[in-house]
């Protein structure tokens, strides 16, 4: 098959329109993806586009011309404002149709609408704003780790890269007049290009999509549900981790007191209120690098490195006092404590015995009366 330029932007619009359908449908699998639908929905806008500027000669100029490329611009702020939606910012429906519009706007100015190379320019530029800014807004969002956040950014900013290249080059090298803008060898290019970029945007775009949503799943494995703090797997993990390396540490060991009695007489509401309460309490008097789990029910845990036992004692303490304070107007009858138990890490100690010591501590504070702090004692 001889592979002109006209065959070559059908192929192109076939294989942008597949992409299309294929975003559509991943975004039927993952509906609270939005991303997903606004890319489909640009990729089958682009693919439109492209078959109207196919068929340049073949209908009128107005619509292969003004409308065909007006498509195709709308196509690239689509994706532009896909890229928007999965970083989490407002779309900006009005933007991202701003390029097509200002096209068709132009197209009624006859200087304009009759000068092949004004009409190029025009529209490199505003592909190359949308995909410059896309790539940007991919950069952004690199706190967020995704493997494939720098893939997808490098690939919109070399699709800018070809715009802005496309520019220069047609102010020093315009088409002839009386030619078929079809027969350039621009055509040909920008068929290739708009083809890898099609196959490669499902490719990276989809593959972000997929790594969010596992990295969320794995947050949410090791998340408690409640209080938004690590959960006792999580928790026993990094506890693990830190004193490998850090054996200036202390465990803190929480146990709120007499709690079955504030769910049985205030309501399980107010109940999961304390114990939201307690680690927003609890995370405004520790300091940064303390870590905080939940262990199951009212019980808690907070491992404190690089610090010595009069510290570990100087902290327990205040978060003792801070919560036995608390008080809610609306609930004058609601009175809470919590009991501490304190184990500090001495060389060679693992998660496991520094538990056990500081478990010792807690049931030590509770059969003393509740509402204070013990401290483990060291094993001879």
């Amino acid at each position: 098959m001889h592979l002109d330029p006209t065959t070559l932007l059908i192929v192109s619009s076939v294989t942008t329109l597949l992409v299309g359908t294929l975003f559509l449908l991943s975004w039927r699998q993952a509906p609270s993806s939005r991303a997903l639908a606004i890319w489909g929905a640009a990729h089958i806008v682009g693919a439109f586009g492209s078959t109207g500027l196919a068929l340049r000669g073949q209908i009128p100029d107005l619509l292969s011309i003004g409308v065909a490329n007006a498509v195709v611009l709308a196509a690239y702020g689509l994706i532009w404002s896909g890229v928007r939606s999965f970083e989490g910012r407002p779309t900006r429906a009005g933007l991202a149709l701003a390029g097509a519009l200002i096209w068709c706007v132009l197209c009624f100015v006859p200087a304009f609408y009759e000068s092949i190379e004004a009409r190029i320019i025009y529209a490199s530029a505003a592909a190359t704003v949308y995909c410059g800014d896309a790539a940007a807004e991919f950069w952004r969002g690199h706190r967020e780790r995704l493997a494939s956040r720098g893939a997808a950014a490098t690939l919109l900013g070399l699709h800018a890269l070809f715009y802005i290249v496309r520019i220069p080059s047609t102010l020093l090298a315009p088409p002839r007049p009386g030619l078929n803008p079809l027969t350039s060898p621009w055509v040909a290019i920008l068929c290739f290009v708009t083809l890898m970029f099609s196959i490669a945007s499902a490719f990276t775009f989809m593959a972000l999509v997929k790594e969010r949503a596992e990295r969320e799943q794995r947050a949410a494995a090791s998340t408690d549900p409640l209080t938004g703090i690590p959960n006792r797997r999580a928790f026993a993990s990094a506890a693990e981790a830190a004193l490998a390396t850090n054996q200036h540490a202390a465990l803190l060991l929480f146990d709120l007191d007499r709690f079955k009695a504030v769910n049985d007489v205030h309501g399980h509401a107010v109940g999961d209120a304390v114990l939201m309460g307690f680690c927003v309490m609890a995370g405004s008097l520790l300091p940064g690098e303390a870590m905080l789990g939940r262990l199951g029910g009212e019980e808690f845990a907070c491992l404190l490195p690089d610090v010595s036992p009069a510290e570990a004692l100087a902290r327990a303490e205040e978060l003792r006092r801070t919560f036995s304070g608390l008080s809610v107007p609306e609930l004058p009858t609601l009175r809470v404590s919590v009991s501490i138990g304190i184990a500090q890490a001495r060389d060679g100690s693992d998660f496991e015995a520094l538990m056990r010591r500081a478990d010792a501590a807690l049931y030590a504070a509770k059969h003393q009366g509740r509402d204070r702090v013990a401290v483990a004692a060291y094993a001879a």
